[in-house]
């Protein structure tokens, strides 16, 4: 049973070793040269001007994060779905509908929202 978990573990040794080894390698050969401008913080280009505590945010960041959310559970239940929907048949095509459904509705009134209009 835990050979079957082997080469996820080994991946993910592997992962997080890779990741380890690219910050340390980074940290030892980059320029080491800060200065004010380097440490200030960026914000577009634009000169921070007050504290974001306490700021309303329009509805479009909103409206776009809802829209990533739609697509990224679709996207996230739609591959498992499709390697086993051979042995799930027509009882796991009408849940897939009905997922899919469901996140029409969310993008209907995404739409609605004016969640794709960029002005």
């Amino acid at each position: 049973m835990i050979a079957d978990y082997l080469p996820v573990l080994l991946l993910f040794v592997l992962a997080f070793g890779f990741a380890g080894a690219s910050i340390g390698v980074s940290s030892l050969v980059g320029p080491k040269r800060p200065n004010p401008t380097k440490l200030d913080a960026y914000e577009c280009g634009n000169v921070p001007l007050g504290q974001v505590k306490g700021t309303r945010f329009s509805v479009k960041f909103y409206l776009v994060a809802m829209m990533f959310l739609i697509f990224d559970i679709e996207t996230v239940f739609l591959y498992p779905w499709a390697v086993v929907q051979g042995r799930l048949g027509w009882f796991g095509v009408v849940q897939m509908l009905l997922f899919l459904g469901i996140l029409g509705v969310a993008f209907v009134y995404e739409i609605g929202r004016g969640g794709l209009s960029w002005d």
